[in-house]
């Protein structure tokens, strides 16, 4: 997987910071025409209620300053809330990554405006942990006792609490995680480190960053914890708009998204995400997610219990035809995608 690197210096850094802010000065009227009422921002909680509302209230609050009109967070407590409320378009701007954000933008009516840009690649990466001081120790005692250990996990939707790591450690050993261990709990990056902290669970999935900011908020339990492995640097997250708004609304916050890195208030809001900046991209920028998707699908077709081979061959079949026509979508003229994807919303 590719390495997110910090870009080169872009034109839009030296654009003043007042003529950035008239150029949102329009977004008033026109996303007020689109649905009449506040700009909504969606995301989905890594930690608690309370910590996700002071991590992305001051963006919001940034961005109703900058936009001119009322913004207000919207955070869904579960994946498959997030998917219900995108599909009510009950959200105008979220940041998602992973499956979530491909069917957000070919089933629910959304677009890719923005790309985050890691601050420091080494730590988005999905981490297991495990208890200091107790059993296992390392990832090879781990993986030689299977049904022995309990796993604090992430929801099957999510890439780095559940995807990537059963492509990249289990999958590659002919293991599956619902097969290999004793229990598992699913809940948020921290609600899993505090449960293995805690001794709730022998072993946990969270990501570099993440256990960043758990060390910072618990430091006594970031204390009990150790590290077994590392996946390879994960797709960086996503910035979805309505596809409803006008061409020049979505834009306009791409702009102004692109703009936080140039001000101390908006590297203090990038900082609280591990971000160094967004930049500005498509649904190509999709590709990463789609790819890593196709990969797990395919690998565990070709593990996976068949009545017979042929029934194998045609799950396999129907993979490679998926992903192909997810590849050409995504890659296809903005008209020409805004018709296909209309075409596949009622199709579901």
């Amino acid at each position: 997987m590719p390495v997110f690197r910090r870009p080169p210096r872009r034109l839009s850094r030296f654009v003043a910071p007042a003529l950035l802010r008239l150029a949102a000065l329009g977004l008033v009227a026109a996303a007020s025409a689109v649905h009449g009422q506040s700009l909504r921002l969606g995301v989905l909680p890594v930690e608690g209620p309370l910590e996700t509302r002071n991590d992305w209230v001051p963006l919001v609050t940034d961005l109703s300053r900058a936009l001119g009109q009322p913004a207000r967070l919207l955070a869904p407590t579960s994946y498959d809330a997030m998917a219900s409320a995108l599909r009510r378009g009950d959200i105008d701007l979220a940041v998602l990554s992973g499956q979530l954000a491909i069917d957000a933008v070919t089933r629910y009516g959304m677009t890719v405006i923005a790309r985050g840009l890691p601050a420091d690649s080494d730590r988005h990466r999905t981490v297991l942990i495990a208890r200091r001081g107790a059993a296992p120790a390392t990832l090879d005692q781990m993986l030689a006792l299977s049904t022995k250990w309990r796993l604090a996990r992430g929801e099957v939707r999510s890439f780095s609490g559940y995807l990537v790591p059963q492509l990249q450690l289990f999958l590659p050993r002919g293991l599956r995680m619902e097969a290999f261990f004793a229990t598992e709990v699913q809940g948020s990056h921290q609600t899993n480190a505090l449960a293995v902290a805690n001794g709730e669970a022998d072993v946990g999935l969270t990501t570099g960053s993440d256990l960043a900011r758990f060390k910072e908020r618990f430091p006594m339990e970031y204390g009990r914890l150790a590290v077994l492995w590392r996946s390879d640097p994960l797709p960086a997250p996503l910035v979805v708009a309505r596809r409803a708004l006008p061409e020049s609304v979505r834009a306009r916050l791409a702009a102004h998204l692109t703009s936080l890195e140039q001000t101390r208030p908006g590297q203090e809001q990038l900082a609280r995400h591990d971000l160094a900046g967004f930049e500005p991209a498509g649904d190509a920028a999709l590709l990463d997610n789609a790819s890593l998707v196709y990969r797990f699908d395919r690998q565990s077709a070709l593990q996976g219990s068949w009545t017979d081979e042929a029934a194998r061959q045609t799950r396999l079949t129907r993979i490679e035809h998926e992903y192909a026509s997810l590849r050409a979508t995504l890659d296809r003229p903005p008209r020409r995608k805004a018709q296909a994807m209309s075409a596949a919303d009622t199709s579901h």
